[in-house]
């Protein structure tokens, strides 16, 4: 049975195998980067390794977009921040005032989990390059060629412009913004414009010194040029009719005589329950948050296996153990290229994720957390290994775990607990017995073992297996459900689950 071809490898196919090929990624660090953005990186990340994998040269590129403008005050910035919208956002305060800059504070965490994902792109800062006069041919093009520029955008797009519309947007010298300022002469020898901004101020800009920028649908296939982009994933918002690839198409071939990049069109990352990710909006999960809470493997897993032209409704609750459950299962065939494209090999073997939930409730301190998994057979040499996963466990739990999987085992029998042992008909009392006696002639204390016992006794007391593990849980927990009966009576120490068991009969005199 021949294996479903993954996307990245037929993305691979389509493009020349003789020729270096250079995937481009990128973004502006204007607010928290989520796990949406991440798609469009983790895309490229997946192409440029199946490339690699076909023995084609390729290079990954992540352009930072931190000489955009601030477009307006987001929900997470506090209103003294309006005086700050339409500089460039590594021109203006850090939010937290740990980094030098605004576009710093956004971008440093991003880029430091690139690292953890084993995204290793070579980091194009756009500041810089504007300022370095990387784009000074680029830009003197874009100027010579306005007109052009002007009747392509207006005919793609179906946008109509002002007659003495600039590609080109200069920094104000007074009000320091990023200004649709009007054009008044364009010197090419001395790579500068004279212009009036909006805000009345005439001066003169010098764009080798990154004394402005270009508009976005030129600066896009400028980038494409300067560059040598052979690919690029980017949202599905550019790739509507008339959008900004439409439109930069038609540029980078007829203003800078290349050829566009081939297109990896990806769908969004939606917060169950909440819509697509947005930092303007505040409906983010950062990925850093996220990796606070699973391993990067998995992150890479939630998208390697989805086509990049299907959305993804992301549950951080539930649903995000299903997925952990499911690269478990992909991890241990470790055939699939869904798995292949996934996996970091620095991350270690894990404990079961459910399993390290039930063992970090039942666990009072780190102590008792090794105790715990000792007992269930696991190899606690690692330390390190496994607080960091405990740790990632605890912040689900805080954070995303819906109630349903949070409980506490009680130091003793609350009067709820007593009360409900003392209603207990006395065939259930007396399956509960047959199962305590079940446990103390166990040789091996095992989930499995624990687990399939209750059946056992359930089929010998004829009664629904239910009862007896709903009265277990009410016997630790207080309530009528909890984890996998297996692992919990596992991780809890025999002679304490004995006792408990035992002293149920106790309620009733």
């Amino acid at each position: 049975m021949n294996e479903k071809i993954h996307w990245a490898d037929v993305v691979a196919g389509e493009v020349s195998p003789d020729m270096v090929h250079r995937v481009a990624t990128g973004i502006t660090p204007s607010g928290p980067i989520h796990i949406g953005n991440m798609r469009e990186v983790l895309t490229g990340d997946m192409v440029y390794k199946a490339l690699r994998d076909r023995s084609v040269q390729a290079e990954l590129l992540y352009v930072a977009d931190d000489f955009d403008p601030l477009r307006k005050v987001y929900p997470f910035l506090p209103e003294s921040y309006a005086e700050y919208v339409g500089r460039s956002i590594s021109d203006i305060p850090c939010p937290c005032g740990e980094h030098p800059s605004y576009a710093a504070h956004f971008l440093t965490p991003f880029l430091s989990a690139l690292q953890d994902l084993d995204i290793r792109p070579r980091v194009i800062f756009a500041r810089e390059e504007y300022r370095n006069g990387t784009f000074t041919k680029e830009i003197a093009a874009a100027l010579l060629h306005a007109a052009e520029i002007r009747r392509i955008l207006e005919r793609v797009s179906g946008r109509t412009l002002p007659a003495d519309w600039s590609p080109f947007y200069p920094v104000c010298s007074v009000c320091k913004k990023i200004s649709p300022a009007r054009i008044l002469e364009h010197n090419e020898a001395h790579h500068t414009v004279r212009y009036r901004c909006t805000c009345g101020n005439e001066g003169t800009a010098d764009y080798s010194k990154g004394e402005g920028k270009l508009v976005w649908r030129v600066d896009w296939p400028m980038r494409w040029a300067r560059f040598g982009i052979t690919i690029e994933p980017f949202g599905k918002d550019h790739a509507t009719a008339g959008g900004s690839f439409d439109t930069g198409k038609e540029i980078v071939r007829k203003v800078y005589h290349r050829d566009p990049p081939h297109p990896v069109v990806y769908e969004w990352i939606s917060l169950k329950g909440r819509g697509a990710m947005h930092s303007s909006k505040g409906v983010v999960v950062t990925i850093n948050e996220m990796l606070e809470i699973v391993p990067p493997d998995i992150l890479r897993y939630l998208i390697a296996r989805s086509k990049p032209e299907k959305a993804i409704d992301f549950d951080p609750g539930m649903g995000l153990t299903s997925l952990i459950d499911e690269y478990d299962r992909v991890s241990h065939e470790g055939t699939s290229r869904e798995f292949q494209f996934s996996r970091i090999a620095s991350v270690p073997t894990r404990i079961p994720f459910r399993h390290m939930v039930t063992v970090v409730q039942v666990a009072r301190d780190d102590r008792g957390l090794f105790q715990c998994l000792a007992r269930s057979g696991y190899d606690i040499s690692r330390t390190d290994d496994i607080l960091a996963q405990a740790g990632r466990v605890r912040a689900w739990l805080r954070k995303y775990a819906p109630d349903q999987v949070k409980f506490s085992v009680k130091n003793e029998f609350t009067n709820q607990m007593k009360e409900h042992i003392v209603h207990l008909p006395q065939k259930h009392l007396d399956a509960m017995t047959k199962y305590t006696e079940f446990l103390e002639r166990m040789n091996t204390w095992t989930a499995e073992a624990l687990h399939n016992g209750v059946y056992e006794v359930a089929k010998a007391e004829n009664v629904d297996p239910k009862v007896i593990f709903e009265n277990v849980y009410m016997a630790f927990l207080g309530q009528h459900r909890g984890p996998r009966l297996g692992w919990f009576l596992e991780a809890l120490d025999r002679n304490f689950v004995l006792q408990r068991l035992k002293s149920m009969g106790s309620c009733r005199v």
